[in-house]
């Protein structure tokens, strides 16, 4: 989201604090001060796809790992912002899994809502509605997801990169509890 310009009133507030401002005193702070300017490049907006995920998802994930793992040293500090993105690529093969599923509904169903192929009245013809409506919209589903696998590999492709993301979690825990193991032997500063 573009930033509005400030006013002139605001900008001179801005430059009346930074003039008493002192920075940090301590070495402990001076020390972490040196660092602000490190930069990892896991910005929140690089790894979102616009107008379908929160550009702060991976900061949020990101802090919930941190404040709760409470990394000592950039590795784990990097290697808790892994695990964030793996969480993220989790998240979006849900929602794509259930676009899929849409779509294959979409696939099935008419412009009206009925199913293209209804199915048969032996399947439907035990007299209680709701489960026949819960049947006929299971069948609905079926029959779209025939339809989407006959005609494409997106669904293969699909388990695929579900399967890939679910590893890609794996491994960055993995490598995080590795990590955290040998804090004894890694240099404690974070930054």
């Amino acid at each position: 989201m573009p930033r509005s310009p400030i006013s002139d009133k605001q900008r001179a507030a801005n430059r009346a604090n930074a003039a008493r401002a002192t920075g940090p005193r301590t070495p402990e702070g001076k020390a972490r001060s040196a660092q602000n300017a490190r930069s990892h490049g896991f910005t929140a907006s690089t790894f979102a796809v616009v107008r379908l995920e929160d550009l702060n998802e991976v900061a949020h994930l990101t802090a919930d790992l941190t404040a709760l793992y409470q990394p000592v040293n950039s590795q784990e500090l990097f290697a808790l912002e892994r695990i964030a993105l793996a969480q993220q690529a989790l998240l979006r093969a849900a929602r794509l899994e259930a676009g899929l599923f849409t779509t294959c509904l979409d696939q099935a169903l008419g412009r009206d809502g009925d199913p293209i192929i209804p199915m048969t009245e032996d399947l439907a013809g035990n007299g209680d509605i709701e489960i026949t409506r819960a049947q006929n919209r299971n069948f609905a589903l079926g029959e779209g997801f025939h339809r989407m696998a006959r005609q494409s590999n997106t669904w293969s492709l699909f388990l695929r990169y579900q399967a890939q993301t679910e590893r890609h979690y794996r491994r960055a825990v993995e490598e995080f509890e590795r990590l955290r193991a040998l804090r004894q032997e890694l240099p404690n500063k974070r930054g």
